[in-house]
């Protein structure tokens, strides 16, 4: 017998920004399908009608695309088992639905949400989980016309066996059990004729061949309904694994506080792909060694269910721009310089219409962020010495610094020696502050940490050697005068 071809999907709710946690259950589904040669399919689940939209179904695709996840079935790209959004299905699950009714396994419900709710309340004050009791279970045909005369627009329930424990086989958790007793009979088209998710969805897997639903955690306590369609419907059932929530570092349930939450956010950011992707992989699974930077070829190679945790994943953004920052420095020249350049000229370093020799200047200077910031929006910040004079001492510990008593003879040095370099490259900046050790016979922190503090105002940044070339002799000299002027020093 021919093996059975693994088939994944993701399957969406177009109802607003594509989010983190969305992004990691595409990824997992796609990781298996590239992985064990398999198909991923791309569904989008839009029947909530008054939050669905297409501007949502666009900024997913585009989100998928962007962090390299292709598809081989689904929106856009059509196959054999389409449509592959649910509201151009509509006539498939009545078909379905005409079957549950003739064979009694489902049945019209006339209740008005008031009704329900009453019921609901009832049960809550005794005690009770909230579940629908029946009602409408053994209404006669004479009795659902009575209602509809009544102007009442009927729902459509699956009638739940009791006494039965319905057993969720999970990659991730193992078995989990579930009491029918505590389901209820539940609504499986609203009385707007519009299915719901849990009914939905089972169709769709089942037509469209998927062998394994890969998703969310919170989507577990929803399983034990579907695989109760799955019986009703005959339906061979899939294999699920439900993978950990995300919490925050605190936590509690992902949310802004912890960090931007759509994919958008961190494209526009400057994040990118890979490190997102990288990020996104360690969120619930674990590799088989120390390996935290991962290419999408290594991850495909390497991931694997078996080893996908049951415990909360944690969103550390710390740990994402450490990932992400490791990516940066893996970039080609020229592709940091096309991550960098939209955030330089966002923030009015540059325009794109410069001359020639400012042009080779900015990529210099651009290039030198290269190893200091983790994304994109970072580079005007790490750089923005190199665009203006006018900058304040950090913090008292920097200005402290200038107060020390070598500093006068460390000065004076460099204004008599910097303007007879040439030329002014890293290498002579070096030379020139090793003479300046030797002569004043002062160890390297004594040399370097007042020119830097009285060249950018802070203690820590980018090599001197690497700045002195960039802002040239006499724009170096007039900051550093400037400074010593502002800290009261002569020399």
């Amino acid at each position: 017998m021919a093996k059975e071809e693994i088939r994944v999907r993701f399957a969406p709710s177009p109802t607003g920004p594509f989010h983190i946690g969305g992004a990691r259950s595409a990824l997992f589904n796609w990781l298996v399908a590239r992985k064990l040669g398999g198909k991923m399919v791309l569904r989008i689940e839009d029947t909530d009608l008054k939050r669905s939209s297409r501007e949502s179904e666009e900024n997913i695709k585009a989100a998928l695309k962007w962090l390299g996840m292709d598809w081989d079935e689904g929106v856009d790209v059509g196959g054999p088992y389409g449509p592959y959004r649910q509201t151009e299905r509509l006539d498939i699950y009545k078909k379905y639905t005409d079957q549950l009714l003739a064979e009694g396994k489902a049945y019209y419900c006339f209740c008005t949400d008031e009704e329900l709710e009453a019921e609901r309340q009832a049960l809550l004050k005794e005690g009770k989980m909230p579940r629908y009791m029946g009602k409408c279970r053994n209404l006669t045909p004479e009795q659902q016309e009575q209602l509809r005369a009544e102007g009442r627009k009927p729902s459509i329930r699956l009638r739940v066996p009791a006494d039965e424990t319905i057993v969720v086989h999970d990659l991730v958790r193992g078995d989990v059990e579930f009491d029918s007793n505590g389901i209820g009979d539940f609504v499986i088209v609203k009385s707007d004729g519009i299915p719901t998710y849990n009914y939905a969805v089972v169709i769709d897997d089942s037509l469209m061949h998927i062998t394994h639903v890969i998703r969310a955690e919170e989507h577990l306590s929803n399983t034990p309904r579907q695989l109760l369609v799955y019986e009703a419907l005959g339906f061979k059932q899939p294999v699920f694994g439900h993978i950990s929530l995300i919490l925050g570092k605190d936590h509690t349930k992902m949310s802004k506080r912890h960090g931007a939450t759509s994919v958008d956010q961190y494209r526009q950011l400057g994040y990118l792909p890979e490190g997102i992707d990288n990020f996104l992989a360690l969120l619930g699974w674990a590799p088989n060694s120390e390996q935290e930077i991962f290419t999408m070829q290594e991850l495909i190679q390497q991931f694997s269910m078996e080893h996908v945790a049951k415990n909360p994943a944690v969103f550390d953004l710390d740990k994402l721009n450490w990932i992400n920052g490791k990516h940066m420095r893996q970039l080609s020249d020229e592709d940091f310089m096309t991550v960098a350049v939209p955030h330089m000229e966002k923030a009015g370093f540059m325009t794109g219409k410069e001359d020639t020799a400012k042009q080779a200047w900015l990529r210099r200077v651009i290039l030198t962020a290269k190893n200091h910031v983790d994304f994109g929006a970072q580079v005007p910040q790490v750089l923005s010495m190199y665009f203006t004079d006018e900058f304040d001492f950090e913090n008292a510990e920097a200005a402290a610094v200038l107060q020390e008593a070598t500093v006068p003879a460390v000065m004076k040095m460099l204004f008599e020696e910097l303007p007879k370099l040439s030329p002014v490259d890293g290498p002579n900046v070096k030379a020139l502050f090793k003479k300046i050790q030797k002569t004043t016979k002062l160890g390297g922190k004594a040399v370097f940490m007042p020119i830097r503090v009285a060249l950018t105002g802070n203690q820590h940044g980018p090599e001197l050697a690497e700045m002195v070339p960039l802002l040239g002799i006499e724009r170096t000299l007039k900051r550093i005068q400037d400074s010593l002027t502002k800290a009261g020093i002569k020399f």
